[in-house]
């Protein structure tokens, strides 16, 4: 059923409230009706066979009662809301279900994670984006583009923004497979770095900030495959198990990773004392070649008149080839033991 047209205002939705990226009014065939305001969401769902699907990045108090008062949202929702830094959940409020996303974002060649609270109901779909994170527009033009799916309502429309979400992380996994690769090729250099340990130790804190972000999603996904079904709607739950999927082989990677640098932290360490004991061998060598000399030549420095071999022509020189063949034999005894 088409909508009367005065609910389709002509300006933009966002035209005087920047932090309303996108508010479009749906039909029940999944036809895109048009842009709407704020205001005009009660009377959009005030007609038969509709749905608001609305987009917000970091919104004020104000904005946020305005929307609790046109979908008629929980305080402790809205309170979620407005609060970043929540830890990653899905809650049941009534008839309507509010989920709390970690994202990633790849800003200046860093990793940065930032927020995004969803709201869900029979007949509206709310995103309220925190920090670093991607538009949904592309997510969105999926389900236009896709008018026979998106007639079932908003809980495709959160398939679509969930997928999007998990498929953004990704990309950010195979970067840190290319790190690890490098840092496992500096590692077995011959030099140490104290550059590769830094690198080491930041790349398995972005992994556990990684972690903790994509392993509640799953029980997010696992949640929506199962329950809720006045909310998902049956056709859509094999979407959901998808995504899932997604989200498991992503924490997999991500656990598989941490080992691995685990690993190599150890590795470095080994590979470290290593050659610390190669460097006390090979002074500890040399050492004892130093030794035997030294040792001789002190006992014929003591200034004893009488001492073997002190008066005899000869004596001399047959102390320098003793010495010569004393440091000669530990020379090739240590040379044997790899000690130099």
């Amino acid at each position: 059923m088409a909508l009367q047209t005065p609910l389709v205002p002509s300006a933009p939705a966002d035209a005087g409230a920047p932090m309303v990226i996108n508010c479009v009014a749906y039909s029940s065939r999944g036809e895109r009706i048009g842009d709407i305001g704020v205001d005009a969401i009660s009377d959009v769902l005030d007609q038969p066979d509709t749905f608001v699907w609305v987009g917000l990045v970091e919104p004020d108090e104000a904005l946020l009662e305005k929307l609790q008062e046109e979908f008629g949202l929980h305080d402790l929702a809205i309170e979620d809301a407005h609060k970043a830094h929540q830890r990653p959940k899905i809650e049941a409020y009534g008839d309507s279900l509010f989920i709390a996303a970690q994202t990633a974002q790849v800003v200046a060649g860093a990793i940065e994670f930032g927020e995004t609270h969803i709201f869900v109901g029979r007949r509206y779909l709310v995103t309220v984006r925190h920090g670093a994170s991607l538009s949904y527009a592309p997510a969105r033009r999926s389900c236009e583009q896709a008018p026979d799916m998106l007639t079932y309502g908003p809980s495709y429309g959160l398939y679509a923004v969930l997928d999007f979400i998990v498929d953004n992380f990704m990309p950010i996994v195979r970067s840190f497979k290319e790190d690890l690769q490098e840092l496992e090729e500096d590692i077995f250099e011959d030099t140490f770095k104290r550059e590769t340990i830094r690198r080491l130790y930041a790349l398995k804190k972005e992994l556990v900030t990684l972690r903790l972000a994509i392993g509640p999603l799953q029980d997010i996904l696992n949640q929506l495959t199962r329950l809720y079904p006045g909310l998902v709607r049956d056709e859509v739950r094999p979407y959901f198990r998808d995504v899932y999927d997604h989200a498991a082989r992503i924490n997999e990677s991500t656990d598989t990773m941490r080992e691995m640098l685990t690993a190599a932290l150890s590795v470095n360490l080994s590979l470290v004392t290593v050659a610390q004991g190669e460097v006390v061998k090979r002074l500890a060598g040399w050492a004892a070649l130093l030794a035997a000399p030294t040792l001789m030549t002190s006992w014929y420095g003591m200034n004893f008149h009488h001492m073997p071999e002190l008066d005899k022509p000869w004596g001399y020189p047959a102390m320098i080839a003793l010495t010569i063949g004393i440091c000669g034999g530990l020379y090739a005894l240590l040379k044997r033991a790899k000690w130099l």
